[in-house]
């Protein structure tokens, strides 16, 4: 893999940061879904079932935003350190496709299927 061009590197910053906006603006928009359902509500039971079954996405939903935003300012720290774009455990250069589609990703294509094997 090539390393990235500092055409690159700059798109991919933009990126960074309309990712992180965007996250933190569903993190916020999320919030009240994510509440606790009142269980004393005058609901019959299948729809107090929906509501907790719904406040349970959102709360899964949140952890998987919350977990995205750690690897993007991660990965904002990483430009600001010129390590962006470096795998975390080979070191080898991640590739400017794969980081157009995950500007967040902190492994190679390769090293991510073997973290994957492992789980």
């Amino acid at each position: 893999m090539e390393e990235l061009t500092a055409g690159q590197q700059k798109e991919l910053h933009h990126n960074l940061l309309a990712l992180r906006d965007e996250l933190n603006l569903l993190l916020i928009e999320s919030a009240p879904s994510s509440q606790t359902v009142d269980l004393d509500q005058p609901i019959g039971r299948l729809s107090r079932m929906d509501a907790l079954q719904q406040q349970a996405m959102a709360k899964a939903n949140r952890v998987g935003h919350q977990q995205r935003l750690v690897l993007v300012e991660a990965a904002l720290i990483a430009l600001k350190l010129e390590r962006y774009g470096e795998c975390r455990r080979c070191e080898e250069p991640i590739g400017y496709p794969r980081l157009q589609v995950r500007p967040e990703s902190p492994f190679c294509l390769e090293c991510q299927k073997q973290s994957e094997k492992i789980k």
